[in-house]
């Protein structure tokens, strides 16, 4: 076991029991204070679950991804495998196993809390057939709130999307929402008002796992490049190692950050002003920079194949003026098909002085969104936005700018003083 996957699994672990810890106490909390009022005591549990969830979702999500359920990173596994990213097989085993120990200690430490014995199975039991109903409804709606989130690059959201999911499935489902095996399996072992008969696990598992099946269904239909967003489940991870990043295909151990946040300004003003990198300018090279107004998609793709075509006689570069927090995960995909890696890109803020440096500024779909660009020759290339589109979408745009970028390079070679 790798140091770093030890790491994740302890995040894993931890999660899992702090969840169900939250779970069991607050039902113990609430019918000792709100006794004869399920209502109340339903209310103070579901309210302690969502903001526990999201809280812990921001503690660990950078070390392990904060799956804390068995189904999410199933889902992960699955939906990443054909794109090369999300959880490998062995790593999936691992994370189902340190999220039942973990429900089941986080149980364990909830009685331990409020003077109850360790362990005490619980005796209420949970089998019908509308409650099942309930469980295949909440869990289906949690995978696709997940991936949709992070396939639409909104994984920074998700503690409080998906603790806020929770909280409301608790109320508008017969389950009260379980959603999750790890944390019905550590719920048998609490007879409180949390608590599931250990006879009543089986068929809430089988309804989990259908609601995977529901949920991984409709986001193929609605998402059919959403494993291409796998590594961003549920918040994205931090790198495994330090140095360079492997391709797609080295799937989950080497999972991007989430880069820098988005300036708060989005205007290009003389508050932007600083020095130009360091290779901006080089005698006999032209410096070429792309520019829209996220940097993740169509500048990224433009940037891939000019140093792709052009090599090291171009000084390529890319901004936009509200730069994204990451490449387009798709938008990264379909360069991979072509045998160019963009992950390890970052999206940059646009600068006077990195504008004024370049010799030419090519602004895709995106000219009116700017201002005045300072520096020499203005192109706008009006194409698609790739942002928020599939993979088969991006195709198309991916290879009109291949050939706007071999006829810009056939310009560039044929001006009097450029060496490509």
């Amino acid at each position: 076991m790798t140091s770093t996957l030890w790491r994740r699994l302890l995040a894993e672990f931890a999660g899992t029991a702090l969840l169900v810890t939250a779970v069991v106490s607050s039902g113990i909390m609430a019918t000792t204070l709100a006794p004869d009022q399920v209502g109340l005591q339903l209310l103070a549990n579901s309210i302690t679950t969502a903001f526990t969830l999201g809280t812990l979702i921001l503690i660990f999500g950078p070390v392990s991804g904060a799956h804390f359920n068995p189904v999410v990173s199933a889902a992960d596994w699955f939906l990443g495998r054909r794109a090369g990213t999300g959880l490998t097989a062995g790593s999936l085993g691992a994370y189902g196993v340190a999220q039942i120990l973990g429900g089941i200690a986080g149980a364990v430490l909830a009685h331990l809390m409020f003077d109850l014995a360790a362990i005490d199975f619980a005796g209420k039991e949970r089998a019908a057939w509308h409650l099942w109903v309930g469980e295949v409804v909440a869990t289906s709606g949690l995978v696709l709130l997940i991936f949709a989130l992070a396939r639409s690059g909104r994984a920074s959201v998700a503690p409080a999307a998906v603790g806020a999911y929770i909280g409301a499935a608790s109320w508008f489902t017969s389950s009260t929402s379980f959603a999750n095996p790890a944390v019905t399996i550590g719920r048998a072992f609490s007879d409180t008002f949390a608590g599931i008969a250990p006879t009543s696990v089986p068929g809430f598992i089988l309804a989990q796992l259908a609601g995977l099946a529901l949920g991984v269904g409709l986001l193929t239909a609605l998402y059919p490049d959403a494993g291409a967003a796998a590594d961003q489940v549920v918040v994205p991870a931090e790198p495994a190692a330090t140095g360079n990043q492997g391709p797609p295909t080295s799937r989950a151990d080497r999972r991007r950050s989430p880069g820098r946040p988005p300036p708060s300004s989005h205007q290009l003003d003389e508050g932007h002003l600083g020095a130009a990198s360091a290779d901006s300018t080089v005698p006999g090279k032209p410096s070429v920079l792309f520019v829209c107004r996220h940097d993740a998609g169509g500048s990224q793709l433009a940037a891939g194949w000019l140093r792709q075509l052009a090599g090291d006689t171009v000084v390529v570069r890319s901004a936009g003026s509200a730069p994204a927090r990451q490449v387009d995960p798709a938008a990264a995909v379909a360069m991979w098909e072509v045998g160019i890696d963009i992950t390890g890109q970052v999206p940059t803020l646009l600068r006077h002085a990195t504008a004024a440096s370049a010799e030419v500024i090519i602004t895709i779909g995106c000219h009116s969104d700017l201002p005045d660009l300072p520096g020499g020759r203005h192109e706008n290339w009006d194409l698609d936005d790739p942002a928020g589109l599939g993979v088969e979408a991006i195709r198309p745009i991916r290879d009109e700018i291949r050939n706007r970028v071999e006829q810009l390079l056939a310009e560039l070679r044929r001006t009097p003083g450029n060496t490509p």
